[in-house]
């Protein structure tokens, strides 16, 4: 299963149909978007694309207990973490799974993050923690905006950080992942 990851759009909605359109073009079955800004992922509405989002933790939509700020899925078999943060954060709602406890009980092996801006591929206590990064033009963090591709095997993922003004690779990272 290949999956497009994208977060931090904050109002860059142009660059992110951009990259709904690379998506399409490369196959992509299900797009995520990790928060900041969830305004801007009302275009995937229209999309014919299916979606996942969560809100970043100072979007209003996050002290929504309607709206899921974590979640928890299965691609091929492996358990991924869907989050704007690695972390639990200070502005979470008392129901929100707790990352640590996921880690710490051996329940996941993926974690889809944003926040940081900084994109990510890192294998930390037989984990995968993938960030995608953000498609702002410009950040004060330094790092130019780009967004992942993740493709989910029986028993693998090979992840890419892809460059969003170069559509070059930044970083390619696989894992290998124990059936649970």
């Amino acid at each position: 299963m290949k999956i497009g990851i994208v977060s931090d759009t904050h109002g860059f909605v142009e660059n992110f149909k951009e990259v709904i359109q690379y998506f399409k073009k490369n196959g992509i079955e299900t797009i995520i978007h990790l928060g900041d800004d969830w305004a801007d992922t009302k275009i995937l509405e229209k999309e014919k694309i299916p979606f996942l989002r969560v809100p970043g933790v100072y979007c209003p939509e996050y002290k929504d207990p309607l709206i899921p700020n974590r979640t928890v899925r299965r691609f091929e078999g492996a358990r991924t973490l869907i989050s704007h943060t690695e972390k639990s954060h200070k502005n979470d709602l008392s129901s929100d799974i707790k990352p640590e406890e996921l880690i710490k009980k051996g329940e996941i092996d993926v974690i889809l993050f944003g926040h940081s801006h900084i994109p990510l591929l890192e294998i930390k206590e037989g984990i995968f923690f993938i960030n995608p990064g953000h498609l702002k033009d410009e950040d004060k963090k330094g790092y130019p905006p780009s967004f992942a591709l993740a493709e989910f095997l029986e028993g693998g993922i090979v992840a890419k950080i892809i460059g969003f003004k170069t559509d070059e690779i930044i970083k390619k990272l696989s894992f290998v992942y124990k059936r649970k």
